[in-house]
């Protein structure tokens, strides 16, 4: 019983990195399948909401009672969050959600936390994952920070020949 639910925990765990890795290597085959009707950024995102759920479930599965944490985890959970809420307000739902990939013009943006942090949303998620070390058991969190370093290393690898065409 233990062993089957540590399995579903894992499966739950990194169910959005082979979805993002399909959209990333593959984003036509996405811009196709929502359609002429539908914005692919907005049904990516709609989609990775549904799985951060399936996600935190898993987590919780396993978490510990919620006793109150460390200030270092409230320290990591702020600014880890501080960043995701950052590069969202930079770079809005069609540059978090791979809006380049789809085909959309994404203006470049060089103010905090880029140009000063690699990946800054990936950082912030990763952080805030660290501050719930108190409460998750450890081989969760990182293999969910596995599948944001795996996500960083596929993305560094953007290729414009790979981009989708817009559906006009």
């Amino acid at each position: 019983m233990v062993l089957g639910l540590s399995l579903w925990v894992c499966v739950g765990v990194l169910l959005p990195f082979p979805y993002y890795y399909w959209l990333w290597t593959y984003p036509q085959t996405w811009v196709d399948l929502c359609g002429k009707r539908r914005d692919p950024c907005q049904w990516m995102a709609r989609v990775s909401h549904l799985i951060k759920l399936i996600q935190f479930a898993s987590l919780l599965s396993v978490s510990s009672t919620l006793s109150f944490p460390p200030w270092y985890s409230f320290a990591l959970l702020i600014v880890g969050q501080f960043l995701n809420f950052k590069v969202y307000q930079l770079l809005g739902e069609s540059g978090t959600y791979y809006g380049v990939r789809f085909g959309k013009n994404i203006p470049w943006v060089t103010g905090f936390p880029f140009g000063y942090i690699k990946d800054p949303q990936y950082v912030g998620s990763i952080l805030s994952l660290l501050g719930c070390l108190c409460w998750v058991p450890f081989q969760y969190v990182f293999l969910w920070i596995l599948g944001y370093v795996s996500m960083i290393l596929v993305e560094s690898k953007e290729d414009p020949a790979t981009r989708a065409k817009p559906l006009s």
